[in-house]
């Protein structure tokens, strides 16, 4: 369980099974148990399980159990069958629990007791009514998604359309939900049997997410805000977000192959380490040996000009991915979160990022979580123009890339793009534990083999004197590119560091490397401790840059399906070891970028000071222009 969910405990789930067993085996509306005798709030006790289903019609054609049997004289269900009997029972008694969390903390007990009183009026009355409300929307809602995820079934049918979700209890609610699904499932068989439960889920979902703003009222916000965990299903519910929505397949990503990306060789490099870093996640343990050893990146930001790569080295990664995951059997989640996830509704953007970090959280599988554009999702919290779901989703990002609960367990990664980084707020750049720079082509030889890429294989016309795509061999290239932060580029840096070395010489000790980091902090006061922690998990990453042998990948028993003490051994044989000039190009690597991004923030303030003085100038000469005339402009 992420340790920033909430646990829905056990225990709660197994004591109402009971109720939840006899919501089921009423086919009529029943009443609620939390629900008392007041004007508009009907007394109502829910009847314990019966030793057998009541079998009565009502509106939807009897209990769930009745439709499940058919007309058979055989006392027990089909073993299919009579699994989406336990099934249904145990999502019905999570929804009731997790309903019941989400109210009793707003005093809904204490005003059950003064309304079976007869003492609750006023204000009270109507907040009571309200929680009544919020709890029938929140236990039907829990309740569907739970059957849904279980089921793991793709929604197939036609659902039985019973009319709106009565919200006059939990237990109205759920009942509906009961019919629902016994109506759903009436005449269907059994190789249909699991689409067809998906399928009225999801028709109880979206009916219950149309409800939310209006049912919910106040208490929407704060519901959209917790993740609530059932921990023996792996099971996890942010707000009104479903379980599993919006993933991404096979089919609706276009991946891309390595060879099919130029240039960006530092960013392609690691993007090819992290695939195979991910694949070594032991399922078993729950362990990846690249945390244990270091140098696993949990989050980086890659950052670049339009059309210089980004969505390819996105594509190229989630392929290498989906590749390694088929091989090992293991599942694989890949999403981005755009500009389409901002709402307008208050506290629904942040519930969609919630929703969408906690799916490739999601321990069961391997997961690539990207923020595209992340400077138009994420506002800087000091923009005024930045929207109230901008500013939610910043604060959900910076909570689970490095906030007191992240775990780091190695089953995935989330990577931010921009062509702007120096509008993503500082504090959340700074999160980003690994950057990217994705400058796209930049020699000649890059010229020739994107041209050739692109142009396909359709044409006559020779390549002439170039070895196409030498220049893209990756170990070469990378050391090249490595070599050149030897020594700062960056002019303000580049001062620093020759300071730095008439000073004290060149860095050649952790001491002296200290030193060299307290001048750049001394230049630049955002050149934090969590810089240095940056910096040093990129020297780790380093460490462990080397190729895992690709036979490791190639069938699931070569490496995959080693004991984790196995596993550790392997790759703790091939690990570098770390050295003073490594440790100099990432300061130098960081830093740059660091002050790349303040530079052009700066820069880009600068010239919007400069466009206002410059309208205000125009604006106060036609205003004296007009003032002489008497003639309005």
């Amino acid at each position: 369980m992420d340790a920033r969910s909430i646990r829905v405990p056990e225990e709660s789930i197994r004591e109402n099974y009971k109720s939840a067993l006899g919501i089921m085996n009423r086919a009529e509306s029943p009443a609620a148990k939390d629900a008392a005798a007041a004007p508009g709030v009907a007394r109502f006790i829910v009847p314990g399980a019966t030793s057998a289903p009541v079998r009565t019609q009502g509106a939807g054609g009897g209990t769930l159990e009745h439709v499940l049997r058919g007309e058979g004289d055989d006392p027990l269900l089909a073993p299919e069958r009579h699994a989406i009997l336990v099934e249904a029972r145990r999502a019905i008694a999570v929804g009731t629990t997790i309903g019941e969390m989400v109210v009793e903390p707003l005093g809904f007990l204490d005003l059950g007791m003064r309304n079976r009183n007869g003492t609750l009026h006023g204000a009270d009355l109507d907040r009571f009514r309200a929680l009544v409300r919020v709890k029938a929307l929140v236990s039907v809602f829990a309740a569907a998604a739970h059957l849904s995820t279980m089921l793991q079934a793709s929604p197939a049918g036609e659902p039985a359309d019973l009319g709106e979700i009565p919200l006059t209890s939990s237990s109205d609610s759920l009942s509906w939900f009961s019919r629902s699904l016994a109506a759903s499932v009436r005449d269907v068989p059994d190789a249909d049997l699991h689409a067809a439960v998906a399928r009225a889920c999801a028709d109880v979902m979206d009916r219950a997410e149309r409800e939310a703003h209006s049912a919910m009222g106040e208490h929407a916000a704060a519901f959209a805000s917790a993740t609530y965990a059932v921990e023996a299903d792996s099971f996890h519910l942010s707000g009104f977000s479903r379980p599993g929505a919006k993933r991404k397949t096979s089919l609706a990503v276009q991946f891309k192959k390595p060879e099919e990306v130029v240039g960006n060789h530092i960013a392609k490099a690691q993007a090819l380490r992290l695939a195979k870093m991910m694949a070594c996640h032991d399922f078993e343990t729950g362990k990846n040996p690249f945390v244990d050893l270091g140098g696993f990146v949990f989050t980086f930001i890659g950052d670049g000009n339009p059309g210089t790569g980004k969505t390819t080295l996105i594509q190229m990664t989630a392929g290498l991915l989906k590749q390694y995951c088929d091989v090992g059997g293991y599942g694989f989640h890949y999403e981005n979160f755009g500009v389409d996830n901002i709402s307008e509704f208050q506290g629904k953007s942040g519930q969609n990022c919630k929703a969408f970090i906690d799916r490739v959280l999601d321990p069961r599988g391997i997961g690539f979580g990207t923020i595209d554009d992340v400077d138009q999702v994420a506002g800087k919290r000091e923009d005024s123009r930045s929207s109230g779901g901008q500013q939610e989703v910043t604060a959900v990002l910076m909570d689970a890339f490095a906030g007191a609960n992240t775990v780091v367990r190695g089953n995935c990664v989330f990577g931010m793009f921009s062509n702007y980084p120096e509008k993503v707020d500082p504090a959340l750049r700074q999160r980003a534990g690994a950057r990217w720079l994705v400058d796209g082509p930049q020699t000649r030889e890059d010229y020739v083999d994107i041209l050739a890429l692109l142009l396909g294989k359709n044409h006559q016309i020779p390549v002439g004197e170039h070895d196409l795509f030498a220049s893209q061999q990756i170990q070469k290239m990378v050391a090249q590119s490595y070599d050149t932060f030897s020594v700062p580029s960056d002019g303000k840096l580049l001062a620093v560091w020759e300071r730095h070395v008439r000073a004290e010489g060149q860095p050649m000790t952790i001491a002296s490397i200290g030193a060299y980091l307290h001048s750049i902090k001394e230049m630049d006061p955002r050149f934090t401790g969590r810089a240095i922690k940056n910096i040093t998990d990129a020297i780790k990453f380093r460490a462990m840059d080397f190729d895992l042998p690709d036979d490791w990948f190639a069938t699931p028993e070569a490496f995959m399906r080693l004991p984790y003490d196995r596993k550790l051994a392997m790759i703790s044989e091939l690990r570098k070891p770390i050295t003073v000039p490594m440790i100099l190009q990432e300061v130098n690597r960081y830093a740059e970028s660091e002050l790349r991004y303040a530079d052009k923030s700066d820069d880009a303030e600068v010239d919007g000071i400069v466009r206002s003085m410059r309208n205000q100038s125009k604006a106060r000469t036609i205003f004296a222009a007009t003032a002489a005339t008497g003639v309005e402009a």
